[in-house]
């Protein structure tokens, strides 16, 4: 788990001269900004009948009997022809609902439509698939590098000097235990003069308690992890167990699947363990409340659909707050969720106590 990033960041990147264009990456933020609003998924407001989020749509012939994407023929899209528009009546996006796109979205449209128009599920249903590593040649450096220095050759830059020792350790400790060095650690690192002084400081900090502390951050926020209850009388909660089997869990280097099936259903494992049972508090991490004017079967249905909301943010990074509040609504889910859905309903239908 060390190695697993828990929340991937969407960022648009600048998309170089030579580069396959990709839908997700580098298109679907595009279409997202100045075109769904208008050839989206939503019915209400949508124009002309055209969906640009759906290649079926997008490719076949809409109202005009025109096409608005031809795969490889960029003079034959008329979506190409509308962005470039002189006209305020043809040109898309309509200036009075956004301005016009920039001439480097432009020719990402452009060199998608040229290079065939591919589609992109959404990325939380895309198999994640490694690249091979680049072939550079990287002096005393890793995998990672390599990945760096390719792109740094494309765009004529290097590396930069490293980084004196103090620098180095301050840098590495806020990274892995959130905390900066002591002066007595800065000068040990900066007077160890072995080839292998950066390696074993690694080493030393992950063996550390803090270690587990600070990677267990992110997921106790995206778990909605809390001290108190969260409600009028926010009394205190006696989660912390939970709190302290997700430090030792990266600690103990555990398997990404194994640490999200025991917060799942770890009680429902065979030979469950105490630290089984104590993981599945992740279902519970929710504000409880202790009013006394509360309606208790309405309290269930809150938590349930607190739980359904929560996998799907922290598990598979996906809003799932339109199914979240019934079972009638979690069988509209499109069928492109059809593998998750047996997981919501059954997390639905858990009971409420731990």
């Amino acid at each position: 788990m060390r190695a697993l990033a828990l929340f991937i960041i969407m960022t648009p990147t600048a998309v170089l001269a030579g580069d396959k264009v990709e839908f997700n990456r580098d298109v679907r933020p595009i279409l997202s900004q100045n075109c769904f609003a208008c050839h989206g998924f939503d019915a209400k407001t949508r124009e002309a009948d055209l969906r640009l989020d759906v290649r079926e749509s997008a490719v076949g012939r809409g109202e005009s009997g025109k096409k608005a994407i031809v795969p490889g023929d960029v003079e034959a899209s008329e979506v190409w022809h509308r962005i470039n528009s002189k006209d305020p009546d043809d040109i898309m996006p309509p200036p009075k609902h956004h301005a016009p796109l920039g001439p480097k979205e432009v020719d990402v449209i452009r060199r998608w439509i040229e290079q065939g128009a591919e589609y992109q599920g959404h990325w939380a249903f895309e198999k994640p698939i490694k690249p091979a590593v680049p072939t550079v040649k990287v002096d005393g450096g890793n995998e990672v590098d390599a990945f760096i220095l390719e792109k740094l050759n494309e765009k004529k830059l290097s590396f930069a000097p490293e980084a004196d020792r103090a620098t180095l350790i301050r840098r590495l400790s806020f990274d892995l235990i959130g905390l900066p060095p002591t002066p007595e650690q800065v000068q040990a690192f900066a007077a160890d003069a072995s080839p292998n002084a950066y390696e074993a400081l690694v080493d030393r900090l992950l063996a550390m308690p803090e270690f587990g502390e600070r990677m267990a951050m992110p997921w106790l926020d995206a778990a909605r992890y809390a001290d108190t209850n969260g409600y009028s009388i926010d009394g205190g909660r006696h989660a912390w167990l939970w709190r302290d089997w997700v430090i030792k869990a990266f600690h103990d280097n555990m398997p990404y699947d194994q640490f999200l099936a025991k917060q799942l259903a770890g009680d429902l494992m065979p030979n469950a363990t105490d630290a089984d049972r104590i993981a599945t508090a992740f279902n519970r991490n929710h504000s409880i409340t202790h009013e006394g004017g509360t309606i208790p079967e309405e309290n269930l249905t809150n938590y349930a659909a607190d739980r359904v909301k929560t996998y799907g943010e922290a598990m598979i990074g996906l809003t799932l707050a339109c199914a979240q509040s019934t079972k009638s609504s979690l069988s509209s889910i499109d069928s492109t969720t059809k593998g998750s859905t047996v997981m919501v309903v059954a997390i639905h239908n858990r009971p409420s106590t731990p």
